[in-house]
Protein backbone atom coordinates (compact mmCIF):
# COMPACT_ATOMS: atom_id res chain seq x y z
CA UNK A 1 0.00 0.00 0.00
CA UNK A 2 2.80 2.27 1.11
CA UNK A 3 4.39 2.05 -2.46
CA UNK A 4 1.32 3.24 -4.69
CA UNK A 5 1.06 6.71 -2.68
CA UNK A 6 4.03 8.65 -4.50
CA UNK A 7 2.82 7.27 -7.79
CA UNK A 8 -0.99 8.78 -6.88
CA UNK A 9 0.37 12.08 -5.84
CA UNK A 10 2.12 12.18 -9.18
CA UNK A 11 -1.12 11.67 -11.22
CA UNK A 12 -2.62 14.04 -8.90
CA UNK A 13 -0.07 16.99 -9.83
CA UNK A 14 -0.13 16.30 -13.31
CA UNK A 15 -3.86 16.18 -13.29
CA UNK A 16 -3.70 19.50 -11.68
CA UNK A 17 -1.17 21.01 -14.17
CA UNK A 18 -3.14 19.98 -16.82
CA UNK A 19 -6.11 21.78 -15.66
CA UNK A 20 -3.65 25.18 -15.18
CA UNK A 21 -2.56 24.69 -18.45
CA UNK A 22 -6.06 25.18 -19.51
CA UNK A 23 -7.29 28.03 -17.20
CA UNK A 24 -6.51 31.33 -19.20
CA UNK A 25 -4.87 34.76 -17.86
CA UNK A 26 -6.98 36.61 -16.49
CA UNK A 27 -6.00 40.18 -17.16
CA UNK A 28 -7.23 43.33 -15.15
CA UNK A 29 -9.98 45.84 -17.65
CA UNK A 30 -8.11 48.45 -19.54
CA UNK A 31 -4.73 46.88 -18.84
CA UNK A 32 -3.59 46.83 -22.07
CA UNK A 33 -5.07 49.92 -22.69
CA UNK A 34 -3.16 52.03 -20.21
CA UNK A 35 0.38 51.68 -18.95
CA UNK A 36 0.21 53.03 -16.22
CA UNK A 37 -2.17 49.81 -15.00
CA UNK A 38 -0.56 46.89 -13.62
CA UNK A 39 -1.78 43.48 -14.89
CA UNK A 40 -3.05 41.73 -11.87
CA UNK A 41 -6.61 41.03 -11.31
CA UNK A 42 -9.00 43.43 -10.46
CA UNK A 43 -12.93 42.54 -10.44
CA UNK A 44 -14.60 44.95 -12.97
CA UNK A 45 -17.61 46.11 -11.16
CA UNK A 46 -19.42 49.06 -13.92
CA UNK A 47 -23.36 48.11 -14.54
CA UNK A 48 -21.97 48.12 -18.69
CA UNK A 49 -19.13 46.82 -18.19
CA UNK A 50 -18.83 44.63 -21.21
CA UNK A 51 -16.03 41.99 -19.23
CA UNK A 52 -18.71 42.31 -16.49
CA UNK A 53 -21.26 41.18 -18.67
CA UNK A 54 -19.29 38.16 -20.39
CA UNK A 55 -19.85 39.52 -23.94
CA UNK A 56 -17.97 37.80 -26.42
CA UNK A 57 -14.63 38.88 -27.43
CA UNK A 58 -13.57 40.28 -23.88
CA UNK A 59 -11.17 38.63 -21.88
CA UNK A 60 -13.18 36.17 -19.63
CA UNK A 61 -13.63 36.92 -15.78
CA UNK A 62 -12.51 35.04 -12.63
CA UNK A 63 -15.08 32.34 -11.38
CA UNK A 64 -15.73 29.27 -9.75
CA UNK A 65 -15.61 26.94 -12.84
CA UNK A 66 -12.33 27.30 -13.55
CA UNK A 67 -10.98 25.67 -10.19
CA UNK A 68 -8.67 22.92 -10.56
CA UNK A 69 -9.66 19.14 -9.01
CA UNK A 70 -10.73 18.82 -5.84
CA UNK A 71 -8.47 15.51 -5.03
CA UNK A 72 -5.44 17.49 -6.15
CA UNK A 73 -6.60 20.90 -4.54
CA UNK A 74 -4.21 21.96 -1.96
CA UNK A 75 -1.36 19.71 -2.39
CA UNK A 76 2.40 20.39 -2.10
CA UNK A 77 4.41 20.53 -4.67
CA UNK A 78 6.30 17.44 -3.53
CA UNK A 79 3.03 15.42 -4.03
CA UNK A 80 2.67 15.42 0.13
CA UNK A 81 -0.70 17.04 1.94
CA UNK A 82 0.40 19.77 4.44
CA UNK A 83 -0.35 19.54 8.50
CA UNK A 84 0.52 21.77 10.68
CA UNK A 85 2.25 21.26 14.21
CA UNK A 86 2.62 22.64 17.44
CA UNK A 87 4.33 20.08 19.59
CA UNK A 88 6.09 17.03 19.73
CA UNK A 89 2.99 14.76 20.42
CA UNK A 90 1.47 16.58 17.05
CA UNK A 91 4.45 14.53 15.19
CA UNK A 92 3.07 10.95 15.90
CA UNK A 93 -0.29 11.62 13.99
CA UNK A 94 1.33 12.61 10.88
CA UNK A 95 1.26 10.02 8.04
CA UNK A 96 4.87 10.40 6.77
CA UNK A 97 3.96 8.33 3.28
CA UNK A 98 0.98 10.94 2.54
CA UNK A 99 1.54 14.02 4.69
CA UNK A 100 3.87 16.68 5.32
CA UNK A 101 4.38 18.78 8.31
CA UNK A 102 5.00 22.38 8.46
CA UNK A 103 5.96 23.86 12.41
CA UNK A 104 3.89 26.59 13.31
CA UNK A 105 5.41 30.08 13.35
CA UNK A 106 4.88 30.53 16.96
CA UNK A 107 6.95 27.78 17.98
CA UNK A 108 10.81 28.58 19.55
CA UNK A 109 13.95 27.41 19.15
CA UNK A 110 13.66 24.92 21.56
CA UNK A 111 10.68 22.99 21.29
CA UNK A 112 11.75 23.11 17.05
CA UNK A 113 14.50 21.52 17.61
CA UNK A 114 13.01 18.47 19.55
CA UNK A 115 10.23 18.55 16.83
CA UNK A 116 12.58 17.93 14.34
CA UNK A 117 14.63 15.26 16.02
CA UNK A 118 11.62 13.67 16.79
CA UNK A 119 10.40 14.00 12.68
CA UNK A 120 13.65 12.16 12.02
CA UNK A 121 13.10 9.22 14.18
CA UNK A 122 9.49 8.67 12.01
CA UNK A 123 11.29 9.62 8.35
CA UNK A 124 8.72 12.82 8.14
CA UNK A 125 9.70 15.07 6.15
CA UNK A 126 9.38 19.00 6.99
CA UNK A 127 8.53 21.94 4.96
CA UNK A 128 9.96 24.59 6.91
CA UNK A 129 13.00 23.08 9.68
CA UNK A 130 14.88 26.75 10.02
CA UNK A 131 17.30 25.02 12.03
CA UNK A 132 20.94 23.96 10.87
CA UNK A 133 22.02 20.36 11.63
CA UNK A 134 24.77 21.73 14.38
CA UNK A 135 21.86 23.57 16.08
CA UNK A 136 19.76 20.75 16.63
CA UNK A 137 22.06 18.84 19.59
CA UNK A 138 22.26 22.24 21.21
CA UNK A 139 25.98 23.04 19.80
CA UNK A 140 26.36 26.95 19.19
CA UNK A 141 28.80 27.27 16.36
CA UNK A 142 31.78 29.69 17.86
CA UNK A 143 32.37 32.74 15.66
CA UNK A 144 36.06 33.18 15.92
CA UNK A 145 37.12 36.94 14.67
CA UNK A 146 40.56 37.03 13.36
CA UNK A 147 41.98 40.54 14.02
CA UNK A 148 42.16 43.01 10.34
CA UNK A 149 45.39 43.39 8.97
CA UNK A 150 46.46 47.10 7.48
CA UNK A 151 45.87 46.23 4.51
CA UNK A 152 42.51 44.98 4.70
CA UNK A 153 41.74 47.71 6.75
CA UNK A 154 42.83 49.97 4.20
CA UNK A 155 40.30 48.01 1.49
CA UNK A 156 37.48 48.09 3.96
CA UNK A 157 37.63 51.94 4.03
CA UNK A 158 37.58 52.08 0.04
CA UNK A 159 34.49 49.90 -0.21
CA UNK A 160 32.69 51.71 2.18
CA UNK A 161 29.84 53.10 1.43
CA UNK A 162 29.80 57.13 0.44
CA UNK A 163 27.46 59.10 3.22
CA UNK A 164 24.50 60.08 1.52
CA UNK A 165 22.31 63.44 2.86
CA UNK A 166 18.69 64.71 1.71
CA UNK A 167 17.47 63.44 -1.84
CA UNK A 168 20.37 60.97 -1.48
CA UNK A 169 23.36 63.76 -2.60
CA UNK A 170 26.79 62.35 -1.65
CA UNK A 171 28.25 64.39 1.28
CA UNK A 172 31.70 65.77 0.50
CA UNK A 173 34.16 64.62 3.09
CA UNK A 174 36.38 67.43 4.17
CA UNK A 175 40.34 66.87 4.19
CA UNK A 176 40.94 67.08 8.17
CA UNK A 177 43.25 70.61 8.91
CA UNK A 178 46.63 69.46 9.41
CA UNK A 179 48.06 70.92 13.21
CA UNK A 180 50.21 74.02 12.18
CA UNK A 181 53.06 75.14 14.35
CA UNK A 182 52.13 78.34 16.48
CA UNK A 183 54.62 81.12 15.97
CA UNK A 184 56.19 82.28 18.99
CA UNK A 185 54.52 85.63 18.47
CA UNK A 186 50.83 85.90 19.25
CA UNK A 187 48.50 87.13 16.16
CA UNK A 188 48.30 90.78 17.51
CA UNK A 189 51.74 91.36 17.79
CA UNK A 190 51.95 89.92 14.17
CA UNK A 191 49.20 92.34 12.63
CA UNK A 192 51.63 95.35 14.17
CA UNK A 193 54.33 94.36 12.21
CA UNK A 194 52.37 93.58 9.20
CA UNK A 195 50.64 97.23 9.53
CA UNK A 196 54.10 98.77 10.03
CA UNK A 197 55.47 97.08 7.27
CA UNK A 198 53.17 98.66 4.97
CA UNK A 199 53.29 102.29 6.38
CA UNK A 200 57.36 101.58 6.23
CA UNK A 201 56.82 100.81 2.24
CA UNK A 202 54.11 103.74 1.37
Amino acid sequence: MTEKTPSISRKLLRLRKRAKNKKPEFLRSESWRYSKMSESWRRPRGLDHKMRRKIKGWPPMVSTGYKGPKVARGLHPSGLREVLIHNVNEVATVNPTVQAARIAHTVGKKKRALIIAEAKKCKLLILNPGIQEGEEAGEKPEELEEPLVEGEEAQEKKTAKPRRGFLGRRLSRKPQKSAKKKSEKPKKAQKSEKTNEEVGEG
